[in-house]
């Protein structure tokens, strides 16, 4: 049968395919706009979004996040986080540790060492660089071999002899090599009695990186204590965690003398909390809860000891929370008073989340828009494989870099005026009824052909 399509539904066809295209997101959708400045080799660009950027979504899972080309076409994007799921508590991993002696007046430089290992790189022995006579060495740190674990290092867990009580500080660096160090920032711990009981901090928090061996070196080398454990708690995935990126103060609000609360402005997987802690001598154990919403009973997420203390004229302090990066909009601080408590007013807090990073695909003339705020649209992110073939992890920090023009100010776009969502709202049910209406037409051409008697020869 040979069926011709009259002029007319050719036309009826293109008006619908019109309003389709007419019913593209375009920037104006969405409630904040950022601009973008490009740098390096694309086509392919990483931003790191800003935490505060990320509060102006209205998706938790970032759904609403659009990258726009200068003429206001939506680019293809992937969003890349990284980040344990729910009730991932990570692995305990027991692990060696080598004694780091130095002479006593050596206190500025590090350690000189021979090390022998195995071919895999497990270390077997650690030895001063040099002979030191008796009475000559103090021990000024570890080392830690941590060449067997494969994931992210979250987490050291240390203990140690009883005759080195009170606090324990010193500095943390990593290396693959053993001959290039970076730093980990400083470590805390303590062991204290408090009101007629033992009062321990035994944890530290870790970046989630990987590395194979780590150096903590004691900042006052005659306090440096004799290790009995050493713990390393490394994540489940052996992906290469995103960096924390911190939020700005928080005010809370208090529930009843000790008992302290803070609203975040969205659902959020919050991996660290830190509390002010206005006063100095402040001592104060802790438990952390949160939940997403006020219907929800709390659930514990961390406990441990909070102190800002002065010793030897310097402030020694211990103010964050590691917590398991649940999804939570509030959370709760629980005070034992008989350390003298927080104050009457809550403390303030930061709170820090996993950097997430959005990579585009640069197509069509800048500049390049972030958008974001919109409830209601369907996220629209691709896989990484997909948005770059042959993509592999390392690939990543060889893309260009994109980033937030003029620092992190976000420019609100005015809200949606009722009169406006209406037209949009109005504008979408025009393009079904004529969709549908189409359909019908369709329907009825067909109908009519096939009931139009065959021609005869």
């Amino acid at each position: 049968m040979n069926m011709k399509l009259n002029p007319g539904w050719l036309g009826v066809v293109g008006f619908c395919m019109a309003l389709s295209v007419q019913a593209q997101e375009v920037p104006t959708d969405f409630t904040t706009q950022v601009p973008l400045s490009l740098s390096g080799e694309g086509p392919w660009y990483r931003l790191s979004l800003p935490l505060d950027v990320q509060l102006s979504a209205r998706q938790t899972d970032l759904g609403d996040v659009r990258v726009f080309n200068g003429n206001g076409e939506a680019q293809a994007y992937s969003l890349a986080r990284e980040q344990a799921p729910d009730g991932d508590e990570g692995v305990l991993n027991e692990v060696k540790w080598f004694p780091l002696y130095d002479s006593a007046d050596a206190r500025d430089g590090v350690p000189g060492v021979r090390v022998q290992s195995s071919a895999n790189g497990t270390l077997v022995e650690v030895q001063p660089s040099s002979q030191l006579e008796a009475g000559e060495e103090v021990l000024r740190g570890w080392l830690l071999d941590a060449s067997a674990i494969k994931a992210p290092l979250q987490q050291l867990i240390l203990d140690w002899t009883s005759e080195r009580d009170g606090f324990q500080r010193f500095s943390i660096e990593a290396s693959d090599d053993l001959q290039r160090w970076h730093g980990w920032g400083e470590g805390q711990v303590a062991r204290l009695s408090f009101a007629d009981e033992r009062v321990e901090q035994h944890e530290v928090a870790l970046p989630g990186q990987r590395a194979r061996y780590l150096r903590l070196l004691w900042q006052a080398p005659e306090t440096a204590p004799a290790l009995t454990s050493v713990q390393l708690k490394s994540a489940s995935s052996s992906a290469v965690s995103q960096p924390l990126v911190w939020s700005g103060p928080l005010s809370g609000s208090r529930l009843r003398y000790g008992e302290y609360t803070w609203q975040l402005p969205m659902g959020l997987r919050v991996e660290r909390v830190e509390v002010e802690l206005g006063e100095a001598n402040s001592l104060a154990p802790v438990t952390l809860e949160g939940r997403r919403e006020t219907s929800l009973p709390w659930q514990t997420l961390s406990s441990g000891l909070l102190y800002r203390l002065t010793q030897n004229g310097q402030d020694v302090v211990q103010n964050q929370l590691q917590v398991p990066g649940h999804v939570v909009q509030q959370l709760k601080l629980t005070v034992d008073e008989r350390g003298g408590g927080l104050g009457a007013e809550a403390p303030k807090v930061r709170y820090a989340v996993r950097s997430t990073q959005l990579v585009f695909l640069a197509r069509g003339a800048g500049p390049y828009t972030l958008a974001l705020g919109n409830a209601t649209v369907k996220a629209a992110n691709l896989p990484l494989a997909t948005l770059i073939p042959d993509y592999r992890p390392e690939r990543l920090t060889t893309l260009g870099q994109a980033s937030v023009d003029g620092g992190v100010a976000v420019t609100q776009a005015t809200e949606l005026a009722p009169s406006a969502a209406l037209a949009t709202n109005w504008k979408k049910i025009g393009l079904w009824a004529v969709l549908l209406l189409s359909v019908v037409f369709l329907a009825a051409m067909a109908f009519s052909l096939l009931r139009k008697p065959p021609a005869k020869s």
